[in-house]
């Protein structure tokens, strides 16, 4: 890990097409040993998530090519390896896995971070988690504790949207736009030799959130295929 950790560091600090063709023979070499490792941690993960199985490298990584068309950053080049392991694949709706590798700035610490949830539902897949809220709330707070992560709220609402009801201590779950935990990593976690085993272990215990919160997509799902 300690050649991908200081490959991204230095793609961080020279985000340029010249920069990257002169080294793009390290990027391929450090991009095998991403692709191996996420194959490993498919391993783990399927072990106590059946709904992964039979997933693979593309089903849930992403290229590391910037669309810049419609971005003030103009950079071409993602300087972190995410992968996102989740039921259907990356592009299911489905919550899942993530893992963020980045030895550089990010919101959540250092620069890598994991997280366990979906990103940016649609409106009505919203709505069912939200109807999970008023049904479930207690549970909800429960698995998110349970799992050692911490509720993500940068993306909230200011204000409860109306048309639910729960008690007054869980109004800020409705604010949710989003239901993602996360965990922040410092760039030592990788270099112990056990580090994705430890990785897998982590994701176990967000397994009854995504169960619960998956649940819900999953019946939006359905009632919007009737």
């Amino acid at each position: 890990m300690r050649e991908i950790l200081d490959f991204l560091s230095e793609l961080h600090d020279n985000n340029t097409r010249e920069w990257f063709e002169t080294n793009k023979p390290r990027y391929r070499r450090v991009l095998e040993q991403h692709n191996d490792n996420v194959v490993r941690l498919l391993e783990l993960i399927t072990e106590f998530d059946s709904t992964v199985e039979g997933l693979t490298v593309a089903d849930c990584t992403y290229r590391i090519y910037r669309d810049t068309r419609f971005s003030k950053d103009k950079t071409p080049y993602k300087d972190f390896f995410s992968v996102f392991i989740a039921r259907g694949g990356k592009r299911s709706g489905y919550g899942g896995y993530y893992l963020h590798i980045s030895p550089k700035g990010h919101t959540w610490g250092e620069g890598s971070f994991l997280a366990a949830g979906n990103v940016a539902p649609e409106g009505y897949v919203l709505a069912s988690l939200r109807e999970e809220v008023e049904d479930n709330a207690p549970m909800l707070v429960h698995n998110i504790v349970a799992s050692g992560f911490v509720l993500d709220s940068s993306n909230a609402l200011k204000r409860t949207p109306k048309g639910y009801s729960v008690a007054e201590e869980y109004e800020y779950l409705l604010r949710q736009r989003e239901f993602i935990i996360a965990r922040s990593l410092t760039s030592e976690w990788f270099l112990e030799p056990d580090w994705l085993e430890r990785t897998a272990e982590l994701f176990r215990h967000c397994k009854p959130f995504l169960d619960q919160t998956n649940r819900a997509i999953e019946y939006a799902y359905e009632e919007a295929r009737k």
